[in-house]
């Protein structure tokens, strides 16, 4: 089925009909889960929209009207700035290196006057539209099992080593199961992801030995043992544990959570802030939650599903990948079943960077349901 089909010759482009297209249902939910983030950030302050609540919900209304705006931009735009980005990040990540600004002993941000940058949530995007882009062109042999595979293993690789260099091991590891996301779902063989999976299980320790840094194979040995140092490095663990087990079934209410209350709960307003959720709605709260992002990912699953172009369907796959990945990684790490690695949770905890991001690849996967019978040629200018 071609656009034609669908809207009258020139119709599909009107600003209207475009808008008409957006996928109101993903909105909500989006909505509903930063609003949730909003009022928890509110309780956490002492029932006070400052220093957090008030600030978050003005980005995200900020967000949201990007979000709206990008979802119009046709996917052939998208597809001209894949490459562009995915470079403009990584040029960035290297000047990083050089020039950039360090707070807390990590150096993951460029500093221009009063504009704070940080290169790796750039690259998060850059990396889906480049491996979108790049598998976009190529044959489905090709995407299977061949030499063309060198191109996105080091498309993945470089970055993730160099933000894992900031250090930033939280990021790094998003950006290598994003990409292995989006190379698996563009056909490749499961004899080599297996061979892959393998290859990577055997070089864990060697990673962990050498590469890692000392406070972060701590981490490794807390998470395991967080009983070993209950004031010390196996502090963060063992709080977000009694928040969870407190709250019981259906929490102890609103503003009324003991851990965070009292500021037994660390970094409760972004990385630990679905504990404090826990404490405050119990296990209904947090199912309650999970189901919203659940649905948030199925919906933009299927929004990619629908797509007639590899890329708008690798590229909503991609982002959805992330976004979910945000979700999975942060809830095992506040329950003890992760090490702790500085992944938020979307849209819930505090912070305007990762909020960006996310919103921006939402407006991506808009653009994806808003054009989805667009026509992207490939390089040599075959519509795929």
């Amino acid at each position: 089925m071609t656009s034609s089909a669908l809207t009258r010759p020139g119709e599909r482009d009107r600003p209207v009909i475009k808008f008409g297209q957006i996928d109101w249902a993903l909105t909500a939910i989006l909505c509903l889960i930063a609003g949730a983030g909003g009022l928890m950030l509110y309780s956490i302050a002492g029932s006070s929209w400052e220093p957090w609540a008030a600030k978050q919900l003005i980005r995200f209304g900020l967000c949201l009207l990007l979000m709206l705006g990008l979802a119009l931009v046709d996917l052939r735009v998208w597809f001209a700035l894949a490459y562009p980005v995915y470079g403009l990040g990584f040029m960035l990540l290297i000047l990083v290196i050089k020039f950039g600004h360090s707070s807390l002993g990590a150096t993951r941000w460029l500093q221009a006057g009063p504009i704070q940058i940080q290169p790796s949530e750039i690259m998060k995007i850059g990396l889906v539209l480049g491996l979108a882009r790049f598998y976009h062109g190529l044959s489905a042999d090709k995407a299977r099992l061949s030499w063309w595979l060198l191109i996105p293993a080091g498309m993945i690789m470089a970055p993730a080593l160099l933000v894992a260099k900031q250090p930033d091991l939280g990021t790094a590891i998003l950006l290598v199961l994003t990409g292995a996301a989006v190379v698996a779902l563009a056909g490749l063989s499961w004899k080599l992801m297996a061979a892959g999976a393998a290859g990577v299980v055997a070089l864990v320790p060697i990673f962990v030995r050498f590469v890692m840094k000392d406070y972060q194979r701590d981490r490794i040995l807390t998470f395991l043992h967080p009983e070993n140092d209950p004031s010390g490095s196996g502090y963060h663990i063992l709080q977000a544990k009694i928040a969870l087990g407190s709250g019981g079934i259906l929490g102890k209410g609103y503003g009324l959570g003991s851990q965070s209350q009292l500021d037994f709960l660390p970094e409760k307003q972004t990385d630990f802030i679905f504990a404090t959720l826990a404490e405050e709605f119990g296990l209904v709260g947090c199912i309650s939650m999970l189901l919203l992002y659940g649905a948030a990912v199925v919906i933009a699953l299927r929004i990619a599903s629908i797509s007639h172009s590899h890329f708008g369907r690798l590229s909503a796959a991609g982002v959805t990948a992330t976004f979910a990945l945000y979700v999975l990684i942060n809830g095992a790490m506040v329950m003890g079943l992760a090490p702790v690695v500085g992944v938020p949770m979307p849209l819930l905890s505090y912070g305007g960077t990762v909020m960006l991001t996310v919103m921006v690849g939402f407006g991506l996967v808009q653009a994806v349901r808003v054009h989805r019978y667009s026509e992207v040629t490939s390089g040599k200018g075959a519509v795929l």
